[in-house]
């Protein structure tokens, strides 16, 4: 089987279409089709469905796809570690960081793993943890960045454990107040993050254990856009600490969110089934020697007003 047509099937099944897949690959949309018809006539039987707005697979596709994942990750596997016997760490790092968090702790950190590896192209995925999470169990991803819990089929490196500061607007009743109970917040209506965050969870969660469900006035991906809408009197926010200290300049009020059992607890998860490429284990190593497990902040320790 030749692998050329399963990456060129693949490619076309996962970006949707011919037309983007070409793009992807830098070929013609001809040569794509030839390869997934060379394919289908050797399985003998139709893998895509042509579709006017792009392609969905077949029930036979489907199957032929998930090996055709496997198949190309091991030659992509086998290749990274006959160049890194050689000396040479090639490959490829497929790397997810949640859209919260990831330029503060992790921009610095892919800038130095790419000057001490430029033989390894990064492909980088930002979206919730929970996504994230489910792209790992997938194979989509080699690592990610997702937060606690996460289910015993990932390993679980920690690189950061953070407490929760509320974003208050101004004249809300507990604006001035340096930290506050969650249950303080009852009867606030609250700004939560899109589907696929794992801190909504955490949030509804906690809120849940303390009698009540939050009352919801929008949902956001973005921490400048929900900062902003709290600013303009829509309601409250809670969000990591690392990305309220000195970065507030919207008049919000800020108060730590007093809570053991409601954290940032931010990690780095990897499948126990499979075993890391060269290029995974060196971005894990790389995190492992300039992001040592800390232990957790202790709540009441650097909570105040944002100016």
């Amino acid at each position: 089987m030749d692998l050329r047509a399963l990456k060129a099937f693949a490619t076309v099944a996962n970006e949707g279409g011919f037309s983007a897949a070409s793009r992807v690959m830098g070929a013609t949309q001809p040569t794509l089709s030839k390869a997934v018809k060379q394919l289908e006539d050797e399985l003998g039987g139709p893998l895509l469905l042509r579709l006017g707005n792009g392609v969905a697979l077949t029930d036979l596709g489907e199957v032929v796809l998930r090996h055709a994942r496997q198949m190309l990750e091991q030659r992509e596997a086998l290749m990274a570690e006959i160049a890194a016997r050689r000396g040479m760490i090639q490959g490829r790092l497929r790397l997810g960081l949640p859209t919260f968090g990831s330029a503060i702790l992790f921009a610095p950190l892919v800038a130095s793993f790419r000057a001490l590896y430029p033989g390894i192209s990064i492909e980088l995925r930002e979206q919730g943890s929970v996504s994230l999470q489910q792209a790992v169990l997938a194979g989509e991803l080699d690592l990610a960045v997702a937060l606690k819990p996460v289910p015993d089929t990932l390993h679980w490196h920690p690189v950061r454990d953070e407490p929760l500061v509320a974003l208050l607007p101004h004249d809300h009743p507990l604006e001035g107040q340096e930290s506050l109970r969650l249950a303080d917040l009852r009867e606030s209506s609250f700004i939560l993050f899109e589907r696929g965050f794992a801190l909504n969870d955490l949030i509804e969660n906690a809120c849940r254990r303390r009698g009540f469900t939050p009352r919801e006035a929008a949902r956001s991906g973005q921490p400048d856009f929900i900062v902003a809408l709290v600013a303009a009197g829509l309601g409250v926010a809670l969000l990591p600490r690392l990305m309220v200290q000195g970065r507030i300049t919207t008049p919000v009020a800020s108060a730590l969110v007093a809570e053991p059992d409601l954290r940032w607890q931010a990690g780095l998860v990897w499948r126990r089934d499979t075993s890391l490429s060269p290029a995974a284990l060196a971005w894990l190593a790389l995190v492992r020697a300039e992001m040592p497990i800390r232990p957790a902040a202790a709540i009441g320790s650097g909570g105040g007003a944002a100016p």
